[in-house]
């Protein structure tokens, strides 16, 4: 059997972080077994769906570094690969079960279905709609005709019960008395989620269904239209959902939920794709960092927890962080450039990138996030403002004064502008005033970047260059009285 897999987001809102482990699952699947990955559209909900919301999903299956083979984009074997495309092909099923008897046209009104809720909890029985309300198939089909509006439904078999083995959860059983008889086609002769992803998945030969145990209860309605078509049922697998640390389901109240989010906040795909592979997965040894040609390799469904997994941003972060660290520091300003020139609102050129090359390792050990890199550096590229907090913390205390005017002097006086030559004048300077280091270079820090928090002092001044270094300094000084 040759594996076949899909992703079906909804394009209802920005892709979640969750819908970015399941896709990541099946992607993992699909490439360990050398089998399909399939993106799709379950876009059926039209007044919610948007132009935004779709092309935030393949901007952040991009950005993971999830190729697809077949669906949106890319097409394949099936004439297209969004719901909305499909609805005469969810019509046409649902009038095959009508006619096979698997399924029946519903008047049942919303107040009778209501009341025989409300009789079947006072009586402690099942509130599962059985079909009592409706009329025998031939009435049904002339008040059809006569252009009476109705749902279908499916006609759920009673007694009976739906088992299916969940490759992580094990053998799941569910008693008919359970399973209403549910619709498959609205009045409007829209599909709902049931028949439409169930009609996908058998159109598309889907060997194996990975999503969210929210999705559970759906199951055992997808197995029996499956099986009503004639085909036979997909192996299922329910993933335990992301919770937040203080274990309830992750929402906003937990922080940012969309890729999107943490893509914007500087945030490495690599980083994000090791971090949600590890939230219900064992890679099978005590590692942390696991690079995603190994997860493919040791990538196995009987791996995956059925408990529920814990999306902490602080690990997450941290993580980010090693994968900062470990980036090639070519690769690394590739990635800052873009985002230092949105935040200065021009282009560097070609001296101010060599500049950020000579600063860029020096970032990198102490960067957690590619956001955070444009405040640490744009001293070296624009006119600086004093960060007040860091003025108040620093320049008012005693001497910070004779700090700055003293560093001005004995470096106005070196024709060496080396790293290292800088660093021997100012360490001299220290001696002669009798300041200590945290006393005396944490002004010269707020002198030339106008923050507290920069890249090492020596090489910052190092790569400012010797004239624009002196000009702060003497701003500075100017400012201090």
């Amino acid at each position: 059997m040759t594996v076949r897999v899909r992703f079906a987001p909804s394009p209802t809102g920005y892709l979640h972080v969750g819908g970015g482990r399941t896709a990541l699952y099946n992607y993992l699947f699909a490439r360990h077994h050398g089998g399909t990955f399939i993106l799709r559209s379950d876009d059926t909900d039209e007044l919610r769906s948007t132009d935004e919301f779709r092309q935030d999903i393949l901007t952040s299956m991009r950005w993971l570094g999830l190729d697809w083979d077949e669906g949106i984009g890319i097409g394949g074997p099936v004439p297209s690969y969004r719901q909305s495309e499909r609805l005469a092909r969810y019509q046409e099923v649902a009038a095959q079960l009508v006619a096979a008897g698997k399924a029946y046209h519903s008047f049942a009104t919303p107040e009778q279905l209501d009341e025989m809720r409300e009789n079947a909890r006072s009586e402690g029985l099942s509130p599962a709609y059985d079909g009592r309300f409706e009329p025998a198939a031939g009435e049904a089909a002339a008040r059809v005709a006569a252009g009476e509006e109705a749902t279908v439904r499916f006609k759920v078999p009673r007694p009976g019960e739906t088992v299916f083995e969940d490759v992580v959860r094990g053998a799941v059983r569910f008693d008919h008395k359970q399973v209403e008889d549910f619709v498959i086609l609205r009045s409007n002769g829209t599909p709902t989620y049931h028949l439409a992803s169930t009609v996908d998945d058998v159109d598309y030969g889907i060997t194996h269904v990975i999503r969210g145990e929210d999705l559970l209860s759906s199951t055992p309605k997808h197995i029996l239209i499956t099986t009503a078509m004639g085909a036979a049922p997909a192996a299922y697998v329910h993933l335990s959902l992301l919770m937040g640390p203080d274990g309830k389901k992750l929402s906003k109240r937990h922080g940012h939920t969309s890729l999107k989010a943490y893509r914007d906040e500087g945030y490495l795909a690599a980083a994000m794709v090791n971090y949600l592979a590890l939230l219900g997965w064992s890679p099978g040894v005590d590692e942390t960092i696991v690079p995603l040609s190994d997860m493919i390799e040791r990538f196995d469904l009987t791996s995956v927890s059925k408990n529920a997994a814990i999306f902490d941003t602080d690990k997450l972060e941290w993580m980010n962080g090693v994968y900062m660290r470990e980036m090639d520091p070519g690769s690394f300003v590739t990635a800052v450039v873009p985002l230092i020139e949105r935040g200065l609102g021009r282009s560097l050129d070609d001296e101010e990138v060599a500049t950020l090359h000579e600063v860029a390792p020096l970032v990198q050990e102490r960067t957690k996030l590619l956001t955070e890199v444009t405040p640490q550096v744009a001293f070296l590229f624009a006119d600086i403002e004093y960060d007040e907090k860091s003025w108040e913390k620093v320049m008012t205390k005693e001497g910070a004064a004779e700090a700055v005017a003293g560093a001005w002097e004995r470096l106005n006086g070196t024709s060496d502008w080396s790293m290292e030559s800088i660093e021997r004048t100012l360490r001299a300077m220290l001696e002669d005033l009798q300041l200590s280091p945290r006393k005396g270079l944490q002004p010269l820090r707020v002198a030339i970047s106008g923050s507290s928090v920069s890249p090492p002092l020596f090489e910052s001044m190092a790569a400012l260059g010797r004239e624009r270094t002196l000009e702060r300094l003497a701003k500075t000084a100017l400012r201090m009285g």
